[in-house]
């Protein structure tokens, strides 16, 4: 079978890494061409791997140099190419967050919906790469197969982003509204928000209370901490920050028949401690006749070893999907539901409303707008900034 030839489109930290792992994945990936608004950057990528180089992404689509694109520009552009891309043909493999808010993400999927009604059936995925640790593939599967019961609380503390100045001005496009769109929800944790979802589902309602430039020089979010209700009744907490260290991450599930926790530093490396009762939970409650006994439980705890293939074996499943069907790990409609929580948090925090899903996309939007039209920001001068940053993720 001939490997699919494919295109990355912006040559920045993440784009670079992925231009890493398409050389790795040979022969099932063949690097026909890159593209970045810079020249210098494309023009040194194509020499290194020997493909075409492009600095407009609209052209590259127009002359069919490959059968797939990567998107992993600054975040708009995620749904302008993305929704070029899908409507000339191509599969596309979009980095996080597949757009900025829920407009723009029922826009991108409604070219994949386009392309599909075509009969062109693109492979289009999300690069959420986290879903391959393990941790959380082990969390999911006792969320799911019921282990814990119907969940009562979900509680995630995750501020070991931590980012300094240094970091946000690096690029203009880094930490504004009319660049970035947001901050920490939609560049660090939109990983942790598509975890929240992918396990344990869409809550009803959010109370989210972001820190605006809290711990930087930056006109979005750095700080944020979130209430959230669900459906069945099951409230949970969500915590992050790129202005905390040493940082904390700490994921806990309660449920009906006990608990799942998860923190970084526990156990002798990435273990996961799964806390069982042997009765459930609110049955004993009912039937207990002492006044301060707990139900018993025993505890078991899970090794887990590395940390999953992450954005190599994201890659080459989009590539085995599109070379032989195989599902997609992340199907980058999923993408949606960590776009709409991102939203809710901010949207709440701004009007000083909970916010009840699903939220209304275009009243976000509206908002997103303003925030753009009414800024004043100007981001400060670092010319004494010597750049060495990995890849966001």
């Amino acid at each position: 079978m001939d490997p699919i030839r494919i295109a990355v489109i912006g040559i920045g930290n993440i784009g670079t890494l992925h231009l890493g792992n398409i050389e790795r994945l040979r022969p099932k990936l063949h690097l026909t061409a890159v593209c970045d608004i810079v020249p210098e950057k494309a023009q040194r990528a194509a020499a290194r791997y020997g493909c075409a180089a492009y600095t407009d992404a609209e052209v590259l689509l127009k002359d069919g140099v490959a059968d797939a694109v990567i998107i992993a520009t600054p975040h708009y552009f995620h749904t302008t190419i993305g929704i070029a891309a899908l409507d000339s043909g191509y599969h596309v493999l979009v980095e996080k967050p597949i757009s900025v808010h829920k407009a723009d993400a029922e826009r991108l999927i409604a070219a994949y919906e386009r392309a599909r009604a075509r009969g062109a059936a693109p492979v289009f995925a999300a690069m959420f790469n986290q879903r391959t640790d393990p941790r959380y593939r082990k969390v999911r599967q006792l969320v799911l197969q019921g282990e814990l019961g119907a969940l009562l609380r979900v509680n995630w503390i995750i501020t070991n982003w931590f980012r300094t100045e240094a970091y946000y001005a690096s690029s203009d496009w880094r930490a504004t509204w009319a660049g970035e769109g947001g901050g920490v929800l939609l560049n660090q944790c939109v990983h942790n928000l598509d975890l929240f979802q992918w396990i344990c589902g869409m809550p009803a309602k959010v109370w989210g209370f972001c820190g605006i430039g809290k711990h930087h020089k930056i006109e979005v979010e750095d700080e944020v901490t979130a209430y959230l209700e669900y459906p069945n009744g099951a409230t949970g907490v969500f915590v992050t920050s790129t202005g905390e260290a040493p940082g904390t991450n700490r994921l806990e599930f309660h449920g009906e028949r006990g608990r799942v926790v998860l923190e970084d530093g526990l156990g002798p490396g990435r273990d996961l401690t799964f806390t069982r009762t042997e009765v459930s939970v609110p049955e004993f409650n009912r039937t207990s006749n002492s006044a301060y006994d707990q139900p018993p439980a025993w505890q078991v705890t899970f090794p887990i070893s590395g940390s999953g293939g992450q954005h190599a074996e994201v890659l080459e499943n989009f590539a085995d999907a599109i070379l032989s069907g195989v599902p997609l790990i992340a199907p980058a409609e999923e993408g949606l539901h960590s776009v709409e929580l991102a939203n809710a948090m901010l949207y709440s925090t701004l009007t000083g409303e909970p916010v009840t899903l699903p939220l209304d996309g275009a009243a976000f939007e509206r908002e997103l707008r303003r925030l753009i039209a009414t800024s004043s920001y100007v981001k400060p001068a670092r010319s004494d900034v010597h750049m060495d940053i990995q890849a966001s993720f």
